[in-house]
């Protein structure tokens, strides 16, 4: 009779989730949008927020790392995966809720959710102020970890509250700092809903303006192609994709990694790309920038996992 095989850390910190929300050795790639990556030791999805709750309180008393990985449209999976427990929430981890006082409205709406979910929530009811949000690819908990945007608004600026969970607990907070393209989260948490507030308005303006900005995006990003949206934040007094076109890597390519023809700030997979080649591009871009205007790039995209050499 064979020995029964130990338990490790990871078996023990996933004991009592059922079967269906863990899957081992899960490929990540087809989670992310630039469809790169390497493998998670073990992706959960788990059933609601007092799951998410337990299994960070396990992987805290077991010592397993764990990763949250929202809509996978602005995140870099690494080459060797990533160790230990990816969470991936779904989008009915909580009912929604939908609440109106005088000319104002308020939905709740799970972290697992599209970004797109809230302008649906938003025309059905007839509301207006998350225009900007429209075709942003993602999840609603990414868009806050990451204050999402354009030049037209923020994520954060329609923000009321954000339900964290943590090894302890989860509820609602308010207040969280934010800047460009990044919320103040309190260490280990993970985003599980998110409440935002809306407003009686212009129903046509609304309807223009996100058509005229869903237009500007077919036009001028590379949508058709497995990307990852922008590759760097804008710098101060400076266009991310001006700098890189400046110094000739508009349509560069490394491997089946390429900077986009049509937009220098992209980077598409042209298949079969691995996060090497996109990494190597990104470097070279930061380089030829820094030597040639001396502005440094700051990548906007999450990298997650082991990079190889």
């Amino acid at each position: 009779m064979m020995p029964a095989r130990a338990l490790t850390a990871l078996d023990a910190a996933l004991e009592g989730l059922p079967a269906a929300a863990v899957q081992r050795d899960a490929p990540l790639a087809p989670w992310c949008s630039v469809r790169v990556g390497g493998a998670a030791e073990a992706l959960v999805r788990p059933p609601n927020v007092d799951a998410v709750v337990g299994v960070l309180r396990a992987a805290r008393e077991h010592g397993v790392p764990v990763a949250v990985l929202g809509g996978g449209a602005n995140t870099l999976v690494g080459d060797g995966g990533v160790p230990g427990i990816v969470l991936k929430l779904p989008a009915d981890l909580a009912p929604e809720q939908i609440e109106r006082v005088g000319e104002r409205g308020r939905v709740t709406v799970c972290a697992g959710a599209a970004i797109a979910r809230v302008v649906t929530l938003m025309k059905l009811h007839r509301w207006v102020g998350a225009e900007f949000l429209a075709g942003i690819p993602g999840t609603l908990g990414g868009a806050v970890t990451m204050n999402a945007g354009t030049k037209h608004g923020e994520c954060m600026s329609i923000v009321e509250a954000v339900e964290l969970a943590t090894p302890d607990g989860a509820g609602f907070v308010e207040g969280l700092s934010f800047r460009y393209r990044h919320t103040e989260l309190p260490t280990g948490s993970v985003v599980t809903r998110v409440r935002f507030a809306l407003r009686d308005g212009d129903l046509a303006d609304s309807q223009r303006r996100m058509d005229e900005d869903l237009g500007y995006r077919k036009r001028t990003q590379p949508l058709s192609q497995p990307n990852f949206g922008s590759v760097f934040t804008n710098p101060p007094g400076h266009f991310a994709g001006q700098l890189i076109e400046s110094v000739k890597l508009k349509g560069h390519r490394i491997g089946n990694a390429q900077f986009s023809t049509l937009h220098a700030n992209w980077i598409v997979n042209l298949g079969q790309a691995t996060a090497k080649d996109v990494t190597s591009l990104m470097d070279l871009a930061q380089q030829r920038v820094r030597e040639a205007t001396g502005v440094e790039l700051t990548p906007e995209v999450q990298r997650l996992g082991v990079f190889l050499p």
